[in-house]
């Protein structure tokens, strides 16, 4: 090292040395995480009128909200998800999407719209989409455990596969099984279980402590993930657990242990984080949100980190 490079690495550790430095400081925000937000709902009443939805605290929920909800978490990109509108409306709910992702001013770069796996004319309605850089994929709720293994139901799903998209879904815990035959059914498509598979945090609590009863075993949960996990074209999203029941502290204690379940049965490459805004509003801020799931797993590898919060959903999504 020569001695311009020596008196200018001396200065910059002396710097550093002095408390409050911001040196520190900038060698701190070097760590911190960029995040992307694969659940970004925007209910945009305004819109799409006021008789569609119920959102968690009154407000309309378009871009702008989510903006100021994501100003400070350092939120790089998003990928929006299809909110529930009218039937009649989804084909213009796609095109609005499709608009906010050509807007580079914001960091929504991809969406997953909404479409009737039952219907036989979902070929002709999805395939308008298939040169879309934009569109993602397609979520869609499932009414019964038949729908599941409906063969209108299975052949639109492999079509996903086929043009490159991929499925969402959330569903009961005790449906998780069937769901897993469902997703070996249709390995050319990729799935992504919503909402930590609907754990609830209170199956994890001591029973004493509780007062109501959880959605599901603890244990039995465990297993129908594991099963589900077994599928490689399948992904977790690492959301929603915050707001599943009520009547506890929303806290990184209380969520942690149904949170590192999924962390570790789906594999530091198949789990996303997810901030179901607004509906995350039940329990907390978005970024209240994030910073419990930043002290949930602050003692994993920072690669780990930053797989789940960044890196697997840009290789994912592809953006």
């Amino acid at each position: 090292m020569n001695r311009k490079k020596f008196l200018a690495s001396v200065s910059v550790l002396a710097i550093a040395s002095i408390k409050g430095s911001s040196v520190l400081k900038a060698s701190h925000s070097l760590k911190k995480i960029p995040l992307v937000d694969t659940h970004q709902h925007l209910a945009d009443l305004l819109r799409f009128g006021k008789d569609w939805t119920s959102t968690p605290v009154p407000g309309n929920y378009d871009l702008k909200a989510y903006l100021e909800a994501t100003r400070n978490v350092n939120m790089v990109k998003s990928i929006y998800m299809e909110v529930g509108v009218p039937a009649a409306r989804r084909h213009e709910e796609a095109l609005y999407a499709i608009e906010i992702c050509k807007d580079t001013k914001n960091p929504t770069r991809g969406a997953v719209i909404s479409g009737d796996l039952k219907s036989p004319e979902f070929e002709t309605y999805i395939s308008q989409f298939k040169d879309s850089p934009y569109i993602k994929g397609v979520r869609c709720g499932f009414s019964s455990i038949a729908d599941m293994k409906n063969p209108q139901i299975i052949k639109n799903i492999k079509l996903l596969g086929k043009l490159n998209l991929s499925l969402d879904f959330e569903i009961s815990p005790a449906w998780l099984p069937s769901m897993a035959k469902l997703i070996k059914t249709c390995p050319g498509t990729k799935f992504l279980v919503n909402h930590c598979g609907n754990a609830d945090p209170r199956a994890f609590f001591d029973p004493s402590s509780i007062s109501e009863k959880p959605n599901h075993d603890a244990n039995e949960w465990i297993t129908a993930m594991k099963t589900v996990a077994e599928n490689e074209n399948v992904v977790c999203k690492i959301s929603g657990i915050i707001s599943t029941s009520s009547g506890y502290p929303k806290t990184a204690k209380t969520l942690a242990p149904g949170i590192n379940h999924c962390l570790d049965i789906f594999g530091p490459d198949r789990v996303m984080f997810a901030s179901d805004w607004p509906w995350c509003l039940k329990s907390n801020k978005l970024e209240e949100w994030v910073n419990i799931l930043k002290e949930i797993v602050k003692n994993r590898p920072y690669i780990e980190q930053k797989k789940m919060f960044h890196d697997n959903a840009i290789k994912f999504y592809s953006i």
